[in-house]
């Protein structure tokens, strides 16, 4: 005999997914008028190398879901560790979110926010369906790394790592181990 298991709810979901460090973005292009848009994103990746692709992952139900589905391009803002006001007025109800923020276009009109860590320039590759959200498929054209630390957050919270917490992790970087995995 056969048990049946049923999935997770919601919020088994939510709460498992919530011990899942990640970093955070702004991820920003432009709509049909050229005016600059943007939304905080967890739900971000590398997915090759060879071509080099990332991918973001975007609520149906919100407006930057159909802006990044039209949009021949948009830009990642790795955010660093002191930007959590920017992370937070990105993830709120649509306003002004670039006003007082220092930002330069990039490609295809995408901002790019000063401060962040990264900037991680795409042409919009392709769109796939993933339950609830679209998966959304960046053909990087151009990358910028900058001094700092990234702004990570989990189960809900940002999180903050001393100074010597960084540097005792990067000392052993790169991880080779990672690297030369057999998968």
């Amino acid at each position: 005999m056969t048990a049946t298991v049923a999935p997770p709810d919601a919020v088994a979901m939510r709460e498992a997914m919530g011990r899942f460090a990640t970093g955070v973005t702004v991820v920003t292009t432009v709509d049909a008028d050229g005016r600059p848009a943007g939304c905080t994103i967890s739900a971000f990746c590398s997915l090759s190398l060879d071509p080099p692709l990332v991918l973001v992952c975007v609520g149906h139900g919100r407006r930057m879901h159909a802006l990044l589905a039209a949009a021949p391009g948009f830009a990642v803002n790795v955010l660093a560790a002191h930007q959590r006001d920017v992370a937070t007025a990105f993830a709120r109800t649509p306003h002004d979110r670039f006003a007082g923020l220092a930002t330069r276009p990039g490609r295809a009109g995408a901002r790019l926010l000063d401060g962040a860590v990264a900037h991680i320039e795409c042409d919009r590759e392709t769109v796939l369906d993933g339950g609830d959200h679209a998966i959304v498929v960046g053909l990087v054209r151009a990358v910028t790394t900058f001094p700092g630390e990234p702004l990570l957050y989990a189960r809900g919270a940002f999180l903050d790592l001393p100074g010597p917490a960084w540097d005792r992790a990067a000392a052993g970087a790169p991880h080779e181990w990672l690297l030369s995995a057999p998968w």
